[in-house]
């Protein structure tokens, strides 16, 4: 069997869940979209769900998947519903849509069934969807009319929460409570940067997402005992099948972009851009072999990549262990060096056996 691999620690993920809800102060949605990241979503859900107060999809389709097996906490449709349809199976399957426009608006007004609880977005800085604040009340005046209908949940998204130098989240967080201020329900505002590094945006609901599977979402100012305390969730790991010696002057790989300065002792690792390993890394990008820090060089190919041996011991050769990023190795450094993000780096990855691991963990 190919030996690249995607283990994912369980205990690290309820361990981020708790972590997340002390900073929320209230109730934490688990957002478990796109897979959980890339983690597995049913593996996930199933091992949050004793702690989680509820979870938080993209769409229909994922939370059917969750509701199929077994997961019974509270799932939150944060793109909502498209068609009438979709509604409808929300409402059997006591799903939680989030109402972004006036035409989801309009559906849940002439739907013969619907949903007993919804979430309203409110644009206040970001411009994608939801209303604007001074909707709000008018929004209000429409649900009072639509029957079994629980007072909503209000929530807004934030464009700059990972920058704590931006004013931008302060503003929102003003425009927020500026439109929903006399209208009774819950709030929602923070997401993992939020979290992290706006007090100010707690409400009733947090959003956690990448901070529960130990990816820090600030770009400046983070705070080093905070992202000390998160716990990666995924290593992504694979094997040296072969090993060669480059001669000073020699090249490797597609472009001949890595030319050997001195004798250069080469690993090469099952595991390339088809399984998510981002194409644009650099050499110089790091990664451990046998638990040590070296470097990638040359251009990542489909199905391999090209490490650097000559700083580490002998018998890291043939068969040693290639941790791409987890436990010694953090993604967000990873992403840093691709010139992307975490998120996108865990999402990506495919193609790899995926073991799920954890103390309480039963498949």
């Amino acid at each position: 069997m190919r030996p690249s691999c995607a283990t994912i620690d369980l205990d690290a993920l309820r361990a981020n869940y708790l972590l997340a809800k002390r900073l929320a102060g209230g109730r934490a949605l688990a957002v478990v979209k796109a897979d959980a990241y890339g983690h597995g979503a049913i593996a996930c859900a199933k091992a949050l769900e004793p702690l989680a107060d509820g979870f938080a999809v993209a769409f229909l389709e994922e939370a059917v998947t969750l509701r199929t097996a077994g997961i019974t906490r509270p799932i939150v449709l944060l793109e909502g519903v498209f068609d009438p349809a979709e509604l409808e199976t929300a409402a059997e399957l006591d799903l939680w849509p989030v109402v972004h426009h006036e035409t989801q608006l309009r559906m849940l007004e002439l739907a013969p069934r619907r949903p007993r609880r919804i979430w309203v977005k409110i644009n206040t800085g970001m411009n994608r969807v939801g209303f604007a604040p001074h909707e709000a009340p008018a929004v209000w005046r429409r649900l009072q009319a639509v029957p079994n209908l629980d007072p909503p949940v209000w929530m807004t998204h934030f464009a700059c929460a990972d920058d704590p130098t931006s004013s931008m989240t302060l503003e929102q967080i003003r425009r927020f409570h500026g439109g929903i201020a006399t209208l009774p329900g819950e709030t929602s505002l923070a997401n993992s940067a939020a979290l992290l590094a706006w007090p100010q945006a707690r409400g009733d609901w947090a959003r956690p997402g990448i901070l529960l599977y130990g990816g820090n979402p600030l770009v400046v100012g983070a705070d080093p005992d905070m992202a000390n305390a998160l716990r990666p969730v995924m290593t992504l790991t694979s094997k040296i099948f072969a090993t060669r010696w480059l001669a000073p002057g020699e090249t490797l790989g597609y472009g001949a972009t890595f030319v050997a300065e001195r004798p250069t002792r080469v690993g090469l690792v099952a595991i390339g851009y088809a399984d998510g390993y981002p194409r644009h890394a650099p050499t110089g990008t790091p990664v451990a072999v046998g638990g040590r820090r070296t470097r990638l060089i040359g251009r990542v190919s489909m199905d391999m990549l090209t490490v650097d041996l000559s700083p580490l011991p002998e018998d890291l050769g043939q068969g040693a262990i290639v941790e791409l990023w987890g436990e010694h190795i953090p993604v967000d450094e990873v992403a840093r060096a691709a010139g992307t993000i975490s998120y996108e780096l865990l999402c990506h990855v495919k193609r790899v056996h995926r073991i799920h691991r954890g103390t309480e963990f039963t498949p």
